[in-house]
């Protein structure tokens, strides 16, 4: 059932919203899938993990990319999902902020190798109050450690979606308009980073909690991501070649030992 959050005060919207994060679990660890496919890791906090809906965008988003017929591997030490989605690998942490997610991003990238990497964080750091004016600076500082640790991976930035409480979504309004700016310098520095205006993707429509998407809004949010890996060639490994005038569907084989990219 929906909870109108956006009918509370603030004060009993952030309490709900800091309780949250201190009960949802971190993602379960298990051995990684792998088919072998072009690596890419969902990176951020539980929008990626899938809160209410176990694996979130990512279930779209590997359907939709297995159908245009790239052979995807999701990489990272979260694992979650339906049975639909053939490759449950995220880095997805419920409650962390940005400079918690900055703690552990090197490791976790290190592990992972990945050839791509799809961000989306700071609504803890607007829900929790932490300190949203210097969350540019925050977001600014891991995009330089993700960059330092994978400076041929592909990094893609987005903006934070909807929030349905005016007070949450003014902070997150101040915060998105920075993010192009991060993006660009470091784009001028030649360092592999796009920006995604994932915001403008969803509206509060969207939101099954007034934080979190629902279905419909995690589908937006996988056609997002589809759509700026599409504009950067190799963020989602090639195509096939066509067979008889059709592009031949990749279907997710039995996974298998990590390959390299």
């Amino acid at each position: 059932m929906m909870i109108a959050w956006f009918r509370r005060p603030a004060a009993a919207l952030l309490a709900v919203a800091l309780g949250a994060a201190t009960v949802l679990p971190c993602p379960v660890t298990t051995p990684a899938e792998s088919n072998g496919g072009t690596r890419i890791m969902p990176l951020g906090d539980s929008i990626t993990d899938g809160f209410d809906l176990p694996g979130g965008y990512r279930v779209a988003l590997w359907r939709s990319l297995a159908d245009a017929g790239h052979l995807v591997d999701f990489v990272g030490s979260g694992y979650n999902g339906p049975a639909e989605l053939a490759d449950h690998d995220h880095e997805g942490h419920p409650g962390r902020r940005i400079d918690e997610i900055d703690a552990g991003v090197a490791g976790w990238i290190g592990s992972a190798s990945p050839r791509t990497v799809l961000l989306h964080i700071g609504t803890n750091d607007m829900v929790q109050n932490r300190d949203p004016a210097n969350a540019p600076a925050r977001l600014s500082a891991l995009v330089d450690r993700i960059t330092a640790a994978a400076p041929d991976a592909e990094l893609f930035v987005a903006t934070i979606i909807p929030l349905a409480d005016p007070v949450l979504e003014a902070r997150a309004a101040a915060y998105n308009a920075a993010i192009p700016g991060v993006v660009r310098s470091r784009a001028a520095a030649g360092r592999r980073v796009h920006l995604v205006d994932m915001h403008a993707a969803l509206t509060v429509a969207d939101l099954a909690d007034g934080v979190h998407p629902g279905r419909a809004g995690y589908g937006r949010m996988a056609a997002a991501w589809h759509a700026a890996l599409s504009s950067v060639p190799g963020s989602a490994g090639g195509r096939p070649a066509r067979a008889g005038g059709a592009v031949r569907r990749l279907r997710p084989p039995v996974p298998v030992g990590r390959a390299a990219w």
